[in-house]
Parts: C-alpha cells; sequence; structure tokens
C-alpha cells in the first residue's frame, strides 16, 4: 500500500491530477484538483483502491482528510466516487454536518439521497474528531478493532476492553496489551 507520492503536477482534469515521479505519471483522483498548479512539487497522501478490473489511486493534501476519506468509504452505500465530492468541500463543514445530523447539507452531494446521509451520520456520529492528533487516535482504535476482528473475538468484547487500551501506544503494543486484557 502507498502512504504518499511526491511529484511534479504534471497536468489535471476535472477530477484528477497527473503527478509525476522519477519520470513514471501518476493518474491520481482528487478533491478538488484545482487546488494543484502545474508544475510544482506536491506531496501526496495516497488510498489506492483495488477492485476486480480496476487499480485506482485516490489522492489528498492531508493525512486528516484521507482519514475522513477512509472513514466515509467504509460506511455502507458510500464508495470512494461518491466520498471524493463530500471531501471536496470543506472537511470541518462535513465534521460539523455529521456531528449535528445536518442531512440537509450531505445531500447536497451528487448521488447522496436522504437514506446514504442518515447512514453516514448513523455510522460517524461521535467517531470523527476534529483535531488531527484526535483523528489519528481514533484510527488506532479502529485498526485495533480490525486486527481483534481477524482474529476472532467479537465486537462486543472488544468495546469492553477499548478504554482500558493505552492510546498512545503504537497499534502492535496496543494489541499485546488488548490481548492480555481478553485473555482475563
Amino acid at each position: 500500500m502507498y502512504n504518499y507520492i511526491t511529484g511534479i503536477i504534471d497536468s489535471y482534469g476535472p477530477n484528477y491530477i497527473s503527478l509525476e515521479n522519477n519520470g513514471i505519471g501518476y493518474m491520481v483522483y482528487v478533491p478538488n484538483p484545482y487546488s494543484y498548479k502545474e508544475k510544482e512539487q506536491y506531496k501526496v497522501y495516497i488510498y489506492h483502491h483495488i477492485r476486480e478490473e480496476e487499480s485506482t489511486l485516490y489522492g489528498f493534501k492531508t493525512e486528516s482528510e484521507r482519514n475522513l476519506f477512509l472513514k466515509l468509504i467504509n460506511v455502507k452505500g458510500v464508495g470512494p466516487k461518491l466520498a471524493l465530492p463530500i471531501l471536496a468541500s470543506n472537511p470541518d463543514a462535513v465534521y460539523d454536518a455529521i456531528e449535528r445530523e445536518n442531512i440537509l447539507y450531505l445531500t447536497k452531494f451528487p448521488k447522496v439521497g436522504d437514506k446514504v446521509a442518515k447512514q453516514i451520520i448513523l455510522d460517524l456520529k461521535g467517531k470523527l474528531a476534529q483535531k488531527e492528533n484526535d483523528l489519528f487516535a481514533n484510527d488506532n482504535l479502529d485498526e485495533l478493532t480490525n486486527v481483534l476482528e481477524s482474529l476472532g473475538y467479537k465486537k462486543q468484547d472488544i468495546k469492553k476492553i477499548l478504554p482500558q487500551v493505552n492510546k498512545g501506544n503504537t497499534v502492535e503494543e496496543q494489541v499485546k496489551e488488548a490481548l492480555k486484557l481478553l485473555m482475563r
């Protein structure tokens, strides 16, 4: 998986940029391609989306923007092509709309109806933090939860021990700590 690509913007289109790195031009779909300037160097945080017949790169200016994108695509009914226009607006406004249950704001985005907006609010309300440091802490707990679920532990058991896990630790340390708590 790619974390980021640093390169020069060769060109851009309505929903993508062409990012040149070491003689290779990567087509990267971004929320707002016109915020990039041609022939300037950028560090673009990447999400590599792989499907049966498709391998697509999605790019973001900040890690917190990418983290919000990842949370959005985990909502039932929201895929990368639906989440990208949501991020083209102000991410703080998206956080606010979710926390305040503002369905009207969310439905202004293409292909987001009442049902999808309600699902976004249901899945993400209270799980998003506007401060970048809090966002990373939440992501570690999400990653920890995913690891423990993949090991066969039930979600309800995991939720019981999460408050006892040190949020300042790395994910590996958190997994070790959580396993000890789950074995009690």
